[in-house]
């Protein structure tokens, strides 16, 4: 049985933290059911400026979404003293050989304790270009649910902590009791962020950016070149690639493909054009080409992104 210890940060997300005790007590319960050891001693730890705990080696230590809902208010937080007591207390776990998991902000922490550094993570895709300002040195993987580099593992947005957990029970207590909770809890695994990044607010952080995407949308049905949308943001093409890798984490051509795809689905959601005709109106001579990049943005054919009536 491991130890597993939920740190419960003031002010962070209550929905996250539920998440995470809610799938160790489900795996507990199924294993026992099954009549399998429960595989997790699950504890949480309220963080507050004295609070101490100790760690061993392979305990496990899960840290829930921080909360926030600006890039100045993350950065306040993280200089709160909870934050930091929390930083320092997965900086002991790891020292002591836990492995720690975090989603959402709480990735923050992480990094913030130096346990990223030359590792690839994830974090809330919103908050992505904040975290690759603040942690060069991390391997940014935005595009990913979860991202396990063990013995540290990180996820996504708020509600993909359930991914996470998931991820912990499949390592820990196997994909058996791992499926056997998706089941239980009525959980579809997700792969990617792609689908719900929404790039008007990824470059809407960035001025020059964001007028290079505002005159892509308004230009959308025409080929469009790198050195197009570098004129458009009123910079070099060099300058570009390398502001708009920092800002979205992708390249011109990735950049375009995504506010193509955007255009498109929001096109089938809303209306019973063809996908010949929703193609030409984005920006694709080909059908064959927009369907490929909604196959692989959203795992689905466009047939799929139909909304019925």
């Amino acid at each position: 049985m491991r130890n597993v210890t939920v740190l419960e940060l003031p002010g962070g997300m209550a929905s996250s933290l539920a998440i995470a005790l809610d799938a160790l007590k489900a795996a507990n319960v199924l294993c026992v059911h099954a009549g399998r050891r429960a595989p997790f001693e699950i504890r949480s730890l309220k963080v507050t400026r004295a609070s101490s705990c100790t760690f061993g080696s392979g305990d496990i230590v899960i840290v829930p979404g921080l909360g926030g809902f600006s890039e100045a208010d993350l950065t306040a937080r993280l200089s709160t003293p909870m934050v930091r007591r929390a930083v320092r207390l997965v900086e002991e776990a790891r020292s002591a050989g836990a492995v720690v998991a975090a989603s959402c902000a709480g990735t923050f922490i992480l990094a913030e304790a130096g346990l990223l550094a030359g590792r690839r993570a994830t974090t809330t895709w919103w908050l992505a270009p904040t975290f690759r300002k603040r942690y060069p040195d991390v391997e940014l993987c935005a595009e990913q649910v979860v991202v396990a580099d063990w013995p540290i593992a990180t996820a996504g947005a708020a509600m993909a902590q359930m991914d996470l957990m998931l991820a912990v029970i499949a390592k820990f207590a196997g994909t058996r009791t791992a499926e056997d909770c998706a089941r239980y809890l009525l959980i579809d695994r997700r792969a990617s962020q792609v689908p719900y990044m929404a790039m008007t607010f990824l470059a809407g952080q960035d001025e020059q950016i964001a007028r290079a995407e505002s005159w892509l949308r308004k230009n959308i049905e025409r080929e469009v070149t790198m050195d197009d949308l570098a004129a458009a943001a009123g910079l070099t093409s060099r300058t570009f690639a390398r502001r708009l890798h920092t800002v979205c984490g992708m390249s011109p051509v990735r950049f375009a493909q995504r506010i193509r795809g955007e255009v498109a689905t929001m096109l089938l959601e809303t209306t019973r054009l063809s996908i010949d005709e929703i193609a030409q109106r984005v920006g694709y001579a080909e059908p064959s080409t927009l369907r490929r990049l909604l196959r692989r943005d959203t795992s689905h054919p466009p047939s799929r992104l139909r909304r019925p009536g």
